[in-house]
């Protein structure tokens, strides 16, 4: 089904890239059985949602390795599989994060060795069924003794041979980045951002916006928080394996100021006739230095809750009802409105 509208796209960072302010996010979808699982899904519906996303004008996945412990990267690897290669998606994937087989509910390692960024590359572009993977990222920051400027010269060296298309990273500090610059930076930055978790728009916002780093923004709807969709009762009835259960902000008192904001993007949303989540990821949109934002999905339907945001535009009176609210009941933390770079 073709999206009704036409989404924005631009540039991301440094690269030739030209991608969707909104792109498919492929966490979700790696199911049950690891440490940081959304319970059981139905993989048929979840390759069904990848390629409803390129139907709607999405250009890019962004998936990991240790999405499902490699299921993810499978999954995505079958969508594309069933896509003309001229309307493929962009692919981004991540590396950093080792798994133990033996014991695959426990939290994997944070792993920077140049041996081991080699062989997970292979290992994705084999699940992932492609010969270039067009942006890799280092997840997390290596707790492995291995220095930030090793690991970021050796995702250069995976450029050179070819392997990948742009260097990325994840969950950096800008103390990181400044060291990853000293052996060639990143092109793009994944920081998580959304209205509730605002901490991003302190520093590394205006930093990389600065700089001319893209930042592809991940957790735009908290997880689920700010999908309109989101209850008290629906906490309750998460599965043992849905990693959400105990998450501070799902918990009682941050949940009842959380949902009280929803209401107000209720109202913003109805202004625009789109959904609650189409408001809440525009919102991180209207930040400089923001390339697009990651959303997931795990059916095609509720990939079409969200798509209006790759189209929205919010005014300033829309902005200034939502920092108020913010401010006012004390949901988040974080700016409420984008800090000047510098």
């Amino acid at each position: 089904m073709e999206s009704p509208t036409v989404l924005a796209t631009t540039t991301l960072g440094p690269t030739d890239m030209r991608i969707s302010r909104v792109g498919f996010g492929a966490w979700a979808i790696g199911g049950a059985g690891w440490a940081f699982g959304w319970g059981a899904q139905d993989d048929a519906e979840a390759v069904d949602a990848i390629r409803h996303a390129v139907d709607a004008g999405i250009t890019w996945i962004d998936t990991a390795a240790i999405y499902g412990l490699g299921h993810s990267e499978e999954l995505v690897g079958r969508a594309l599989a069933g896509i003309p290669e001229q309307q493929r998606p962009y692919v981004f994937t991540k590396c950093g994060l080792v798994w133990d087989e033996a014991d695959r509910s426990a939290r994997p390692a944070r792993v920077g060795a140049p041996a081991s960024l080699r062989m997970e590359v292979d290992a994705s572009l084999r699940r992932l069924g492609v010969e270039r993977i067009d942006l890799y990222q280092m997840h997390w920051p290596p707790q492995d003794g291995t220095p930030i400027p090793e690991v970021i010269g050796t995702l250069h060296e995976l450029r050179a041979a070819g392997k990948i298309r742009a260097v990325g990273a994840s969950n950096f500090s800008v103390e990181q980045l400044e060291q990853a610059a000293t052996a060639g930076g990143v092109d793009v930055l994944q920081p998580p951002f959304s209205l509730i978790d605002r901490s991003s728009a302190a520093d590394l916002l205006p930093y990389v916006a600065a700089r001319g780093i893209g930042a592809i923004v991940y957790s735009p709807l908290q997880s689920g928080l700010l999908s309109g969709r989101w209850s008290a009762a629906r906490t309750a009835a998460l599965p043992e394996d849905d990693w959400r259960r105990g998450a501070p902000e799902f918990d009682p008192p941050a949940l009842e100021r959380n949902l009280a904001l929803v209401d107000v993007l209720a109202a913003v949303a109805r202004r625009h006739e789109v959904t609650v989540a189409a408001v809440a990821v525009a919102w991180t949109l209207t930040f400089p230095g923001v390339s697009g934002a990651i959303v997931g999905a795990r059916r095609p339907d509720q990939l079409d809750d969200w798509i209006d945001a790759g189209s929205l535009t919010l005014t300033d009176a829309d902005l200034d009802q939502i920092a108020s609210a913010a401010g006012q009941l004390g949901a988040g933390r974080g700016p409420l409105r984008p800090v000047e770079a510098g």
